[in-house]
C-alpha cells in the first residue's frame, strides 16, 4: 500500500530472459500486486519469471486492500500470451487483471531493466496526492537525463515527441515513448481500453484518449538508463507507421473533443490550413512542371503564409485548451538537482 492506496505493477516482457528477473525482484515494498506478462516469448523468459514468481510468492503475504478487492493468488502474477501481441496487448492484459483485483494506481515497468524501480514512488505520489492521473517518465528534460541516449534513438524520440504533441493536445509533454508510467484506476475505467493501438504505438495512442477524457498529466523526470539490451523498435519503420496512426489520432481527437462533445473554432483553422497546405503543394507542383514566374512563386509564398497563420492558430487555441490538463515539470525535478 502507498499512503492507503493499493497499488499494482504490469511489467510486459518479449525475450528479456536475463532481464526480467532482476526486475521482478527489485519492485518496492509498498506494492501489492505484480503482473508480469510474458507476450510470447521465444527464449527462456517465460521459465525465468515462473522461477522468480515462485520464489517471491513464498513470502508472507502483502496487507489486504482497503476496498474490499480481491487479492487471491501470489504477490507476483505470472501470465503468458501464446503468441506475440505486441507491447500494448500485453499492458492492457496486465492492466484488465489489475482492475479487476481493485488496485487504485497501476503502474507500467518493461521487463527490460532499463526503468529503475527505486523511483517508482515518484509516479504513483502525484496520482495519490490528487495531482495527476497519469504519470509518465521523461528522459529528454536536460543532457544529464538523456546521457546514454544514442544521437539517432534521440532524434526519433524528438521527432516522435513532437507529433505526438500535436495529435494529443498535451503541448508540455516530452518523450511518448517512455512507458514508465503510472495511471489511475478511475481514469483507466474512463476510457476504452480494447480500442487502443496493441503495438509500440500504444503510449502514443493512450495519450490521446487521456486528452479526450480531460486527464490530467504529468511528466517525471528520470535518467535514461541502457544496457546490453536491444530495443524492439526500429525507427526507420516504426516513425512512418506512427505518424500515420497519430494523423487517424489527431483527427479523432479534434471529432471527438471540439465537434461532438464540445464545440472550438480551431477545427475551422486546422481545416482551412491543411487545405491551404494541400493547395499550396499542388500548386507548386503545376508551377514547377510549368515555368516558375515571379506571379506564380509570389502566389505560392502567400498559400504557404496563409496555411501557416491558420495552422499555427489552431495549434494556438489547442495548446489553451488543454494548458490545466499538464502539471508542471519544475515539480518533479529532485533527481536533477541531485
Amino acid at each position: 500500500m502507498y499512503e492507503g492506496h493499493a497499488i499494482g505493477v504490469v511489467i510486459p516482457a518479449h525475450n528479456e530472459a536475463g532481464y526480467v528477473g532482476d526486475v521482478i525482484d527489485s519492485i518496492p515494498e509498498f506494492v501489492d500486486r505484480v503482473y508480469v506478462i510474458d507476450d510470447g516469448s521465444s527464449d527462456g523468459t517465460w521459465d525465468e519469471i515462473r522461477e522468480h514468481a515462485d520464489r517471491m510468492n513464498q513470502q508472507p503475504p502483502r496487507e489486504a486492500i482497503a476496498d474490499g478487492g480481491s487479492m487471491s493468488g501470489g504477490w507476483i502474477v505470472p501470465i503468458r500470451h501464446d503468441t506475440n501481441g505486441g507491447r500494448g496487448a500485453a499492458v492492457k492484459t496486465g492492466y484488465r487483471i489489475a482492475l479487476a483485483d481493485g488496485m487504485d494506481v497501476i503502474a507500467v515497468m518493461d521487463g527490460d531493466g532499463q526503468m529503475d524501480p527505486n523511483i517508482l514512488d515518484r509516479f504513483v505520489e502525484p496520482i495519490v496526492d490528487g495531482r495527476a492521473d497519469y504519470a509518465k517518465g521523461n528522459r529528454l528534460l536536460s543532457a544529464q537525463h538523456r546521457a546514454g541516449m544514442s544521437r539517432w534513438r534521440l532524434f526519433g524520440n524528438t521527432l516522435l515527441t513532437l507529433l505526438t504533441k500535436t495529435a494529443s493536445g498535451y503541448w508540455r509533454m516530452m518523450d511518448p515513448q517512455n512507458g514508465y508510467t503510472a495511471i489511475s484506476a478511475q481514469t483507466l475505467g474512463s476510457i476504452h481500453l480494447d480500442g487502443l493501438y496493441d503495438d509500440y504505438g500504444f503510449l502514443n495512442d493512450l495519450l490521446v484518449k487521456l486528452n479526450v477524457a480531460e486527464a490530467r498529466i504529468v511528466d517525471v523526470a528520470m535518467q535514461a538508463r541502457y544496457g546490453e539490451e536491444r530495443s524492439g523498435i526500429r525507427y526507420s519503420t516504426f516513425v512512418p507507421k506512427l505518424s500515420s496512426l497519430l494523423l487517424r489520432d489527431f483527427l479523432w481527437r479534434l471529432e471527438t473533443k471540439y465537434l461532438l462533445l464540445d464545440f472550438h473554432p480551431l477545427v475551422g483553422l486546422y481545416l482551412l490550413g491543411g487545405i491551404g497546405a494541400i493547395g499550396w503543394l499542388l500548386y507548386i507542383g503545376w508551377a514547377i512542371g510549368t515555368a516558375l514566374t515571379p506571379i506564380s512563386a509570389s502566389i505560392a509564398l502567400l498559400l504557404m503564409l496563409v496555411s501557416g497563420l491558420f495552422i499555427t492558430l489552431g495549434m494556438i487555441f489547442d495548446r489553451n485548451q488543454n494548458v490545466d490538463l499538464e502539471g508542471r515539470i519544475d515539480d518533479f525535478l529532485d533527481e536533477g538537482r541531485e
